[in-house]
């Protein structure tokens, strides 16, 4: 089931404007012939479970120390990287393989960190959870800062539905709390991302993979359906039963997917007769491919869908608005709009600025200056310069010649 998630709000990529207007006695600025229209936010989507690697066979992995007090079982594999210190087994059991300091554990410890980076950048269903008692949550993203459960949390699909929850700060879980399963919904599925610590208390059923920055503790009586795995810190357990999930999808055909977001400027003008290249680029994965969806190129000149290239040779002189948008399956897709202007041969260009037509005295290509106008203002002042100047000196000459009269 692939998960279509809604991007976040989130502070947009700075916007392609017009520059503003200054009025000064010698400036006159104009604005730009090439607009971009304002940015899409791009969302990261995936479509299955996470991808766990080799860390999919644990139910304990940490990085500091494992630590066990009383009647604990682990169904699963038990992995410390890069420490040492495993203590409490026995009495706990261990019905898995225990890797300690070896190559499996820090391959493990290796995956984990992919995973958690893959959970991070999903692009929230929803934001700003918390408390979670009393909601029936539909497959989805979850982010939130504490994030805690105190009583029952439904989370209601089918056994390919995913639920990722991050987050930012810490997860806790009450005593009197419970997740529960609903229309066939699987613990394979269920992704905990915790940026700091998780704890778990006594005696509350828990279900899923957490994934843990720090440390993860429970409390005596907890039972989980899932996986504890800590990247830097330790695992402390307390008459805990651990269930790692069985025949579960491994993640491992799951795609991760982010909406194309472009990164290029509007288009520039160009002239008639004169080869035009110019390439709209955007970010995202998988690759995007563009399309006209507005408007119309300058005749002459083609869009390559495949990489974005603007190319020929224009035919005719005009003010072409268009708008390109990059697309690669995963929503929303990005749009950029130009103004592109083309001009007869000969009009001078500056690299880098867009045209502008021979004669048209509101533009100056390479300051924005307007030519006519700046000239006229210029002499303006340096003749109203020279006039108070000697106006000034006649006015000295005939007071000194007053006085000395």
């Amino acid at each position: 089931m692939r998960l279509e998630l809604s991007p976040p709000a989130r502070s947009a990529r700075p916007a392609r404007t017009r520059p503003r207007l200054f009025a000064a006695a010698a400036v006159v600025t104009v604005g730009l012939l090439a607009i971009g229209a304002g940015p899409a936010n791009a969302a990261t989507t995936i479509d299955g479970p996470i991808n766990l690697g080799t860390a999919a066979g644990y139910g304990v992995l940490a990085a500091s120390a494992v630590t066990n007090t009383g009647a604990t079982t682990i169904n699963g594999d038990l992995g410390l990287s890069p420490e040492s210190s495993v203590t409490g087994f026995p009495p706990g059991i261990v019905n898995g393989t225990q890797n300690v300091t070896n190559e499996p554990a820090a391959l493990a410890q290796n995956d984990l960190l992919t995973a958690m980076g893959v959970a991070s950048s999903l692009t929230p269903t929803t934001q700003g959870v918390g408390e979670l008692t009393g909601l029936n949550l539909t497959p989805g993203v979850y982010s939130g800062g504490v994030i805690s459960l105190s009583g029952n949390l439904t989370l209601t699909g089918t056994a390919e539905s995913v639920w990722i929850f991050q987050a930012a700060s810490r997860l806790d879980t009450f005593t009197g709390a419970s997740i529960i399963l609903a229309g066939g919904a699987s613990a394979c599925n269920v992704f905990w991302r915790v940026g700091s610590s998780a704890t778990l208390d006594a005696g509350a059923p828990f279900v899923g993979t957490v994934l843990a920055d720090t440390s993860i503790s429970t409390g005596s009586g907890t039972v989980v359906e899932g996986r504890l795995l800590a990247s830097t810190g330790a695992v402390t357990l307390i008459n805990t039963v651990i269930n790692r999930p069985t025949g579960c999808d491994d993640g491992s055909g799951s795609e991760v997917t982010t909406s194309p977001e472009i990164t290029s400027a509007p288009l520039p003008g160009g002239t008639v007769g004169t080869t035009y290249d110019s390439t709209v680029t955007s970010t995202g994965s998988p690759d995007a491919t563009y399309t006209v969806t507005s408007g119309a190129l300058p005749p002459g000149l083609v869009l390559d869908s495949v990489t974005g290239g603007v190319t020929g040779t224009p035919t005719t002189p005009g003010t072409y608005t268009v708008t390109i948008t990059a697309s690669n399956g995963s929503a929303p897709d990005d749009s950029i709009e130009s103004t592109i202007v083309i001009v007869p041969p000969g009009t001078p260009q500056v690299p880098g600025q867009p045209a502008v037509p021979a004669g048209d005295m509101t533009r100056l290509p390479d300051t924005g200056f307007q030519g006519s106008t700046l000239a006229i203002v210029a002499g303006s002042l340096l003749g109203l310069g020279l006039l108070a100047g000697i106006a000034s000196v006649i006015v000295r000459r005939r007071r000194r010649d007053q006085l000395g009269g």
